[in-house]
C-alpha cells in the first residue's frame, strides 16, 4: 500500500477502505461512484477539517468547471451511503458558505472499533487517480473490462461504478414532496384579455419576461415557463395549483394591447388559501412595456419583502433589446413563440427580422443561431442547404457572443452548432460555459443535457436534469430524458418511477412508448418490450415491435420479426439506426456496423448514450466510427452497455 494511503477507518457501523476505495456499512460494500468516494476520501483523511469548496473542487475534478449541483448531489449520495442526512449530520457536516467537514464520533478508550482500524477486509488493488486533471475517460479502460468477462469478480466493481449516477430521484417522487419554500413563486399565463388569438404571443412573451424578472431577486425560487404553462385556463384552486408546482404564492393576471395603450391586471395570492397579498390595475402607454415590467416585478417582491437585487443578478442580460425599440421587442416575442413550439424555421423568421431592426440584440441572435442549427441538424435538408444553415448559424452565435460574452444562451447556442457539427470538444466546453452564467435558464439546462448525453457525459447530464427538476417540476420531456439517463446508468427501479411521472404528465396522444419499450429491454422483459411497442403508431409499431422481440427466448420468431421490417426497404432509407439497435440486441456486431454505416448524422449524434450500441465499446470497429465521425472514443462515455445493466441488475435481483 502506498505510504501516503490513510489506514482504514472505522466508526460506529461503518468503515473506510481508502486502499481498496471502498465505503463499507454494516459490512455490506456501499456502492459509490469513483468521485464520490474521492470527496469522501479528501474529507475523512482529515478529520475535523473544513474544506471549501473550491478545495474540493480542485482536488478531486482539477478544475471549478462543475455546477454547484453536481457537488451537492454528491454529498447527498455520500449521506445516504453513510445512513444520515443534511438535518441530523454525523459525520459529514456543511460549513455554511464555506464548504464541508468530517467529523468522527468520540470513541471511549477501550472501544472496540479501535481494533477494527486495521481489521478491514483488504480489497483487489485499484488504481486511484492522483488528485489533479481528471483522465478524458470517464468510463473504464479495454483491458479492464475484458479481463474475466464470465468470471464474478468484475461483477464487483461493476456494481460500484453503476452508482456514478446516484442523486435524490426520491425528492421528486409524487408520493412524497418535499416542504414548499416560503419565498417561492409560480407565474400563471397572463390571459389574453383581448381574445385576439394573433396575440397570444404578446401575452405569453410579458408571462416569461416578468419569470426572468423575479427570478434576479435572492432567495426567490421561480417555476419555469413549461410548468407554470401547464394551468393555461386550468379551473384548479390555487391551492392544488400551489401544490402541484410546489411554490407558496401564484402570479396570475390578464393583459390586453389596445392600440398604443397596454393594460395589465395582475395579482399575487397565497396558494395555499388563495387570500390575495397584492393586487393592482395598470393602463400604460405600449411604449413603456419594459418600464411597466419592471414595476411588477417590483411590487411582486415587495410584497413578499425580497431583498433588492444582486450586483450579479442586476447585471446579467435580459431578453429586451439593447435600443429600447418595443416593434423589435414584438417581433422577438413572435420568434420565441415559435421557439417554445418547436416551429425553428419560422423561429429563425422572425429572430432574423428582430436583429435587422436591431443588429445589437444579443438574445435573437442566439435563438437565430440556435433555430438554423436545429433545422440543418434535425430536418433531413440537402447537404448543400444544410451546409448553408449551419454557416448562418456560425455566424448568428459569433455575433450574439461578441456582442454579449457573457450570454449563457449565445454560449449554449454556440454548443448545439458545435455539437451538431461533431465538434465534441468545442461543444463540451461551450456546455459548461453556459450553464455556468445561466443556470436557472430552462432552455439552456435541458439543451445542455442532451448535449452532455450525447458526448457520454451521463454525470454531467444527470446534474442538469437535476437542476431542471427544480425550476420545471410538470416537464414531461426532463422526466422521460431523466427515465432514460436512469436506464443508460443501470438505475432501473429509478427509470421505472420516472417513466410513470412523466407519462401522468403526457397526454395519451402524445406519451413516449419507445423509452418504455427501452427500459424493458434493459431489464429482459420481453412482454412488458413488446406491449410498449405495441402502442406506438404504425409503422413505427412493426419496426419496434421486431426491436423488442430480439430479446425473446423464440429465436424463430425474432428472425421472423426482423425478416418483415428489412422486407420493406424504406427502413434501409429512413431508419438505419433502429436497425442497427435490432443486430445490437441480437449481438450481432458485423451487422450493427454496416448499418451504422448507413444511419443519418442526427441518429447518431446520440448513440453514446444507447447501452444496445455499446455493447460493442471495445469492438475496433465502432473506435473507428467514432473517430471518423468526430465523437468521442465509446469507452469514454459513462453510460453501460446493455450487458452490463443486465448483469448488474440480476445481481441485484437474483
Amino acid at each position: 500500500m502506498d505510504p501516503s494511503t490513510p489506514a482504514p477507518l472505522a466508526f460506529d457501523e461503518s468503515a473506510i477502505d481508502f486502499a481498496g476505495r471502498r465505503l463499507l456499512r454494516d459490512g455490506i460494500e456501499q456502492p459509490l461512484e469513483p468521485k464520490a468516494f474521492a470527496v469522501l476520501a479528501l474529507l475523512a483523511g482529515t478529520p475535523g477539517r473544513v474544506f471549501t469548496r473550491d478545495e474540493i473542487l480542485d482536488a478531486v475534478w482539477g478544475h471549478r468547471h462543475v455546477t454547484p449541483g453536481v457537488l451537492n448531489r454528491l454529498m447527498t449520495l455520500l449521506r445516504h451511503a453513510l445512513g444520515e442526512d443534511a438535518k441530523a449530520a454525523r459525520y459529514l457536516h456543511t460549513v455554511h458558505g464555506v464548504g464541508y467537514r468530517f467529523d468522527l464520533p468520540e470513541a471511549a478508550p477501550d472501544d472496540p472499533r479501535q481494533a477494527l482500524q486495521a481489521s478491514v477486509p483488504a480489497a483487489p488493488v485499484v488504481p486511484v487517480p492522483s488528485p489533479g486533471p481528471p483522465p478524458r475517460s470517464g468510463g473504464r479502460r479495454a483491458s479492464d473490462r475484458g479481463a474475466m468477462p464470465r468470471a464474478l469478480p468484475w461483477l464487483l466493481p461493476l456494481l460500484a461504478l453503476l452508482a456514478f449516477a446516484g442523486w435524490r430521484w426520491w425528492s421528486h417522487a409524487p408520493s412524497a414532496p418535499g416542504p414548499v419554500p416560503e419565498r417561492s413563486i409560480a407565474v400563471l399565463p397572463l390571459v389574453n384579455a383581448g381574445n385576439d388569438a394573433q396575440q397570444v404571443y404578446f401575452s405569453d412573451g410579458l408571462s416569461e419576461s416578468l419569470i426572468d424578472a423575479l427570478s434576479r431577486f435572492q432567495g426567490l425560487k421561480v417555476i419555469g415557463r413549461t410548468s407554470a404553462f401547464r394551468f393555461r385556463d386550468s379551473k384548479d384552486d390555487s391551492a392544488t395549483i400551489g401544490r402541484e408546482l410546489g411554490v407558496a404564492y401564484l402570479l396570475a393576471g390578464s393583459v390586453q394591447r389596445a392600440g398604443d395603450v397596454v393594460r395589465i391586471n395582475a395579482s399575487l395570492t397565497r396558494a395555499a388559501d388563495g387570500s390575495t397579498l397584492w393586487t393592482e390595475h395598470y393602463d400604460r402607454p405600449y411604449r413603456n412595456l419594459f418600464a411597466l415590467q419592471d414595476e411588477i416585478a417590483q411590487a411582486v417582491a415587495g410584497a413578499l419583502q425580497l431583498k433588492l437585487l444582486s450586483p450579479g443578478a442586476a447585471a446579467r442580460p435580459n431578453d429586451r433589446p439593447p435600443g429600447g425599440n418595443i416593434d423589435t421587442y414584438n417581433v422577438y416575442l413572435q420568434g420565441l413563440q415559435h421557439w417554445h413550439n418547436q416551429d425553428f424555421p419560422k423561429a429563425a423568421e422572425y429572430m432574423a427580422r428582430a436583429v435587422q431592426l436591431d443588429p445589437q440584440y444579443a438574445m435573437a441572435w442566439a435563438y437565430l443561431s440556435g433555430s438554423w442549427s436545429t433545422v440543418a441538424a434535425f430536418r433531413d435538408e440537402p447537404p448543400a442547404v444544410a451546409r448553408e444553415q449551419l454557416r448562418q448559424s456560425r455566424l448568428a452565435a459569433d455575433k450574439a457572443l461578441q456582442l454579449a460574452p457573457g450570454l449563457g444562451q449565445a454560449h449554449a447556442a454556440r454548443a448545439y452548432l458545435q455539437f451538431y457539427s461533431f465538434d465534441a470538444r468545442s461543444a463540451l466546453a461551450e456546455c459548461r460555459r453556459a450553464v455556468q452564467l445561466a443556470p436557472e435558464d430552462g432552455t439552456v439546462l435541458n439543451g445542455c443535457a442532451f448535449v452532455l448525453a450525447g458526448l457520454g457525459k451521463l454525470g454531467e447530464a444527470i446534474g442538469l436534469r437535476e437542476q431542471l427538476l427544480s425550476i420545471e417540476p410538470l416537464y414531461n420531456v426532463n422526466d422521460f430524458e431523466y427515465a432514460k439517463l436512469l436506464t443508460a446508468t443501470g438505475r432501473l427501479d429509478e427509470a421505472a418511477k420516472y417513466l410513470r411521472i412523466a407519462e401522468g404528465l403526457s397526454p395519451p396522444e402524445s406519451s413516449r412508448p419507445y423509452r418504455a419499450m427501452y427500459a424493458a429491454i434493459a431489464r429482459g422483459d420481453v412482454d412488458a418490450a413488446q406491449e410498449a411497442a405495441r402502442k406506438q403508431p404504425s409503422p413505427w409499431r412493426e419496426m419496434n415491435l421486431a426491436i423488442a422481440t430480439q430479446i425473446s427466448p423464440d429465436r424463430a420468431a425474432a428472425d421472423a420479426a426482423l425478416a418483415k421490417v428489412l422486407a420493406d426497404r424504406v427502413w434501409a432509407k429512413t431508419s438505419p439506426y433502429l436497425v442497427a439497435q435490432a443486430y445490437a440486441l441480437r449481438g450481432d456486431a458485423d451487422r450493427t456496423m454496416e448499418w451504422l454505416e448507413r444511419a443519418p448524422a442526427h441518429d447518431i449524434l446520440f448513440m453514446l448514450s444507447d447501452p444496445l450500441i455499446l455493447r460493442f465499446r471495445d469492438d475496433s470497429r465502432l473506435i473507428a466510427f467514432c473517430r471518423k465521425t468526430g465523437l468521442p472514443p465509446p469507452g469514454e462515455s459513462e453510460a453501460l452497455g446493455i450487458d452490463q445493466i443486465r448483469a448488474a441488475n440480476s445481481a441485484r435481483n437474483p
